[in-house]
């Protein structure tokens, strides 16, 4: 997918859900230093939600940044401030009382727990932000995209999304 050893990572995540419960999916938008950004998709789930689709989009960011050795930090970019402060602020709370929260069960839990996991090992490797959702910043709106298609393609393993035109991606079904 992209060489182990870079300069600059930036990775938008997204999550979509048709009905909520109902099929969600999941989309990446990679952009390394140079070139078009590597666009991923998959996580398709019958009967997942919104936040489902969000988190397995966050721990996939998590995932590839795991896997590569960037001389800067690594930029993780979600429109879900549900994700990010699951893994990066509650979970420290929920953690210390044994995953348990006053007024009954943390939803989404599975994900959460190893999502959290991974993120408090690459704290210092990575920053999570919070970015408006369809506000055309372009990573965000690819990764839409690529979360709308993993949906409509029922696509549970991440796939590469091969593209010339980055304007007919745009152009693709919205979540």
């Amino acid at each position: 997918m992209f060489k182990k050893n870079i300069n600059k990572l930036k990775i938008f995540c997204d999550g979509a859900c048709s009905n909520n419960p109902g099929n969600s999916g999941s989309g990446i938008a990679l952009y390394k230093e140079e070139g078009k950004p590597t666009l991923l998709y998959g996580d398709y789930q019958e009967l997942g939600t919104n936040n489902t689709a969000e988190l397995n989009a966050l721990y996939k960011a998590l995932e590839i940044s795991s896997k590569v050795n960037c001389s800067t930090l690594i930029e993780i970019c979600s429109d879900s401030k549900y994700s990010i402060d699951c893994i990066s602020k509650w979970a420290y709370s929920w953690k210390s009382k044994n995953w348990k929260k006053k007024g009954g069960e943390i939803k989404n839990l599975e994900i959460i727990k190893k999502a959290h996991t991974l993120f408090d090992e690459l704290q210092d490797k990575i920053t999570l932000s919070h970015v408006k959702a369809h506000a055309g910043i372009e990573g965000n709106e690819l990764a839409d995209r690529m979360a709308v298609l993993a949906i409509v393609v029922k696509n549970r393993e991440y796939k590469q999304y091969s593209y010339e035109n980055i304007n007919k991606v745009l152009n693709l079904k919205r979540g």
